[in-house]
């Protein structure tokens, strides 16, 4: 029997009388009923949020610490649980779809080491101005009260917990709106959370349409928004809410270097394909762009269509299934239309460019103008396509030929190249001999240009979350 979600509000599970169903991305099949909050519904998570803070903003770093630990037990004691839920709602293949439970494990541990050290603080020296011989100063961060969280479909459960974790770190409270396409997950994930013991109201979850959210984001007590998604709906909520604190952690077009003599091309074929089609190109770090040395373009060619060709597609619940369906009919037709666009235009197609419902073949263009939408926008799909260069310098221009900022690869053996890249690339993060897909959860993720405003990372997203606040004092009188 298909299971029922209510949606959380002040610690409780609450049905009502609008629902909706959430379907398979592979086979459309019904995994689960979820319940839709009223207006009036979602302005009482406000209400709950700003009692919870009062309660909550003076608490002990220990016992923010211990919740946190709480969730990342709780979410190992339901690993495979979760890692299906995922499957089951988002299409990624069951052995990524692991992989993503055991990221949100360390997303709240790293929450539980920071709740302890967050609010430290420094002494900032004021005897350094004559005349101020007996005063000094004293900053620490403070938490700024209710957080909206906004995450998307693509990591169901580790962008929710890249929310949660630090928001609870720090004494905030959060209400978290998940992506329509996939909000079982992190209803399973405040199950885990309320078991773990943070006080009712400390997080709610409201299953929103995306359109219906705005006029609780609106209300004067919600401080922050956190918003991860689409740079059109991103950049339109700093617009409207320009007084609040915005984070965006929005769209990319990950671009990868290889230089003339990479310390290991193999490895450099395989991390780039692999970050090009795991969870079917559906990741803003996804390789989508790679400028490869004249002088070993052609074998990285060869090589990269082998290792494409391997790949298997198709049920994501099987253990060999490398690369899934896109999540709705919609985006299928958007990439498979953008790759038309761009054969049409003298784009060479060299391996995949086929369709089965929302399964897309790995697909690997070259000879691609840098105007076609697969190469200058978000293709958010299983397609890259790769370009020959002679210098180092140029192909640094053509990486940095793209609206977005997000994450770069550089393979080189040659670290005054990767440094030179490290200060040329406009973008929020460069990784060196390995794929722009890198991440882990304790670095600071972010972009610039149109992807985005501000940092995550668990110690990133605090200083986001918190104000720096500072006191003088002054012995004189007291000496």
């Amino acid at each position: 029997m298909t299971r029922e979600y209510g949606f959380l509000i002040n610690g409780k599970w609450i049905e009502s009388q609008k629902k909706r169903e959430v379907r398979s991305p592979y086979n459309n099949e019904v995994v689960g009923i979820v319940n839709i909050p009223s207006l009036g519904e979602s302005k009482e998570a406000i209400d709950s949020a700003e009692r919870a803070f009062e309660r909550f903003k003076n608490s002990p770093g220990y016992e923010r610490s211990r919740v946190l630990r709480g969730i990342a037990d709780g979410i190992e004691k339901r690993k495979e649980e979760l890692a299906r839920t995922i499957v089951e709602e988002n299409g990624k293949p069951i052995k990524t779809a692991r992989v993503e439970v055991d990221r949100a494990i360390m997303t709240f541990t790293f929450g539980a080491e920071e709740a302890n050290r967050f609010s430290a603080g420094e002494i900032v020296p004021i005897d350094i101005v004559p005349g101020n011989e007996e005063r000094f100063g004293i900053s620490r961060r403070f938490p700024i009260g209710i957080i909206m969280g906004i995450s998307p479909f693509n990591f169901p459960l580790n962008l929710v917990a890249h929310k949660i974790s630090p928001a609870v770190a720090s004494g905030n409270t959060m209400i978290l709106k998940p992506a329509s396409q996939t909000p079982i997950s992190a209803l399973k994930l405040g199950e885990i959370v309320m078991e773990a013991g943070l006080i009712p109201g400390a997080l709610n979850i409201i299953p929103l349409p995306g359109s219906q959210i705005e006029p609780v984001i609106e209300d004067d007590r919600v401080r922050k928004v956190s918003f991860t998604g689409s740079d059109e709906i991103g950049w339109e909520l700093m617009r409207k809410f320009s007084k609040k604190r915005v984070t965006l952690e929005l769209g990319g077009n990950a671009a990868t270097i290889i230089d003339e003599d990479p310390p290991d091309l193999e490895f450099a074929v395989s991390r780039n394909c692999w970050g090009a089609f795991y969870q079917a190109g559906q990741s803003c770090i996804s390789v989508q762009r790679i400028y490869v040395h004249d002088k070993v373009f052609d074998k990285f060619i060869d090589m990269f269509i082998e290792k494409t060709e391997a790949l298997r597609v198709g049920d994501p619940m099987l253990e060999d299934t490398d690369v899934g369906p896109v999540i709705d009919d919609s985006a299928a037709d958007r990439i498979m239309k953008w790759i038309d666009e761009a054969v049409d235009r003298g784009a060479k197609l060299l391996t995949g460019g086929d369709r089965y419902g929302r399964l897309i073949e790995p697909t690997v263009l070259t000879n691609v103008p840098p105007t076609a939408r697969v190469s200058c926008d978000e293709v958010f799909g299983p397609v890259v396509h790769i370009e020959r260069y002679k210098e180092f310098e140029e192909a640094l221009r053509w990486v940095n030929n793209s609206r977005f900022g997000l994450q770069a690869g550089v393979f080189t053996k040659d670290m005054k190249k990767a440094f030179d890249a490290y200060k040329a690339l406009e973008v929020g993060g460069v990784i060196v001999n390995d794929y722009p897909s890198f991440r882990v959860e304790n670095m600071p993720y972010g972009g610039v240009k149109d992807s985005g405003v501000g940092r995550e990372g668990i110690r990133y997203a605090i200083e986001e979350m918190t104000e720096l606040k500072l006191m003088v004092v002054n012995l004189k009188n007291y000496l």
